[in-house]
C-alpha cells in the first residue's frame, strides 16, 4: 500500500498546469478550525504556499497559519524545557545511583528533546526541502476534482472516510487511505464512478520486508526487519494519480477525505518486494476520470488499464 507519497502542494502549481481555480471555503474553514484546536494536519510545504501567495483570498489562511506557528512554537518551546529539566533530574539522581526510572527518564527525555528541537527547526527554516511535501495517512493535501465544468482544487485529508459510514471507521480500516482496483466496486461503491480525483505525486514511499528487498528468504532465527523504499519515475515526471474522494458530513462535522487507487505493481516494483501500486493515468484522461458515469463503469477502469507505465527506481528512503 501507498503509504506516503510525495505530492503537489501548491495550489498555484495546479492553476498554472490545469488551469483549475481554488476552492478558497475549504482551505479557510480547514486552518481555521486547526488554529482553533482541531487536530488537522498540513504540511510545511501546503502552508508555504498560502504564506507566499500574497493575495486577497489567501489572507485570512495565512493569519490562521502563521497565528497556529506561533503557538505550536511555544508549546515546543515548553516541553523543552520540561524535558531538559526532566533529563537533568535524571542525571543527577544516576550520578549517585542507577535506578529504572531515572533510566527511563534519560532515554524519554532525550528522544523527546531532539523531537522538539527538529520540529522548531522546521518550523523556522524559511527553505522548503522535498520532505515538505510528503504525505502520510492523516495529513491533508490539495486534490484537483471537478465542480460545475471546471477543475477545482480542495483540502482533503489523506485517508478517506466514506459519506454515510460512522466516524469509526477510521479506527475500524486504517488502511483506507488506499483503495484497491478489485474493490472499487465493494467498499468503495459509493465513490467508484460517482467522485473521483487526482493527486500530483513525483515519488512514492512503501514499507517492505528487508529479506523481500534483497531477494531471499528468512535466515533460521532471523527476525523480518522494515525498511522504507523510495520509489520514483524513469525518467523523472509528475504523475496524475487516480484517486476517489468523499464528502463527510454529520451535523456538527464536514470531512473532505481522499484515497489513492492501488493497482497489481508493475515487476520492478514486485520485485523489490512490495504487492500493490498507486495508478498514474494519461493526462488526455483527465477529465473524464473527474467526471465519471457510475453507468458506464468500464470506462473508468479502461482508464486506469491505459495508464502510465514509468519504470519504477527505488532506493532506501532517508
Amino acid at each position: 500500500m501507498c503509504y506516503s507519497a510525495q505530492v503537489w502542494q501548491a495550489y498555484q502549481d495546479y492553476v498554472r498546469r490545469f488551469g483549475a481555480v481554488i476552492s478558497i471555503r475549504e482551505f479557510v474553514e480547514l486552518y481555521a478550525s486547526r488554529e482553533q484546536g482541531a487536530k488537522v494536519k498540513t504540511t510545511k510545504a501546503m502552508d508555504d504556499a498560502f504564506m507566499r501567495a500574497g493575495t486577497h483570498e489567501t489572507r485570512e489562511i495565512a493569519r490562521s497559519i502563521e497565528a497556529w506557528n506561533t503557538q505550536h512554537t511555544s508549546e515546543l518551546e515548553q516541553l523543552l524545557f520540561q524535558q531538559r529539566k526532566r533529563l537533568a533530574d535524571a542525571e543527577r539522581i544516576l550520578r549517585t545511583k542507577s535506578t529504572k526510572k531515572a533510566l527511563d527518564d534519560q532515554r524519554i527525555a532525550t528522544n523527546k528533546i531532539e523531537w522538539a528541537k527538529g520540529k522548531l527547526a522546521d518550523l523556522r527554516r524559511t527553505t522548503l526541502e522535498d520532505r515538505d511535501r510528503r504525505i502520510f495517512p492523516g495529513v491533508y493535501a490539495p486534490v484537483m476534482v471537478m465542480e460545475h465544468g471546471k477543475r477545482v482544487i480542495k483540502p482533503m485529508r489523506y485517508q478517506c472516510r466514506p459519506a454515510g459510514k460512522p466516524a469509526f471507521y477510521d479506527e475500524k480500516y486504517p488502511g483506507t487511505y488506499n483503495a484497491r482496483r478489485d474493490n472499487l466496486e465493494g467498499f468503495w461503491k459509493g465513490q467508484f464512478g460517482h467522485t473521483h480525483g487526482v493527486i500530483v505525486c513525483d515519488a512514492f514511499y512503501e514499507n517492505v520486508s528487508r529479506h523481500k528487498v534483497e531477494g531471499r528468504e528468512l535466515a533460521e532465527g532471523e527476525a523480518e526487519e522494515n525498511v522504507v523504499l523510495e520509489f520514483r519515475p524513469q525518467p523523472r515526471q509528475d504523475m496524475l494519480i487516480a484517486c476517489i474522494y468523499s464528502n463527510w458530513q454529520s451535523a456538527d462535522e464536514e470531512l473532505w477525505s481522499f484515497a489513492a487507487i492501488t493497482d497489481e505493481p508493475p515487476a520492478e516494483v514486485a520485485a523489490a518486494g512490495h504487492d500493490r501500486c498507486i495508478i498514474p493515468i494519461k493526462e488526455e484522461h483527465l477529465d473524464a476520470w473527474l467526471t465519471p458515469n457510475p453507468k458506464r463503469l468500464n470506462g473508468l477502469y479502461a482508464i486506469l488499464d491505459d495508464r502510465q507505465r514509468p519504470y519504477y527506481e527505488y532506493s532506501m528512503a532517508a
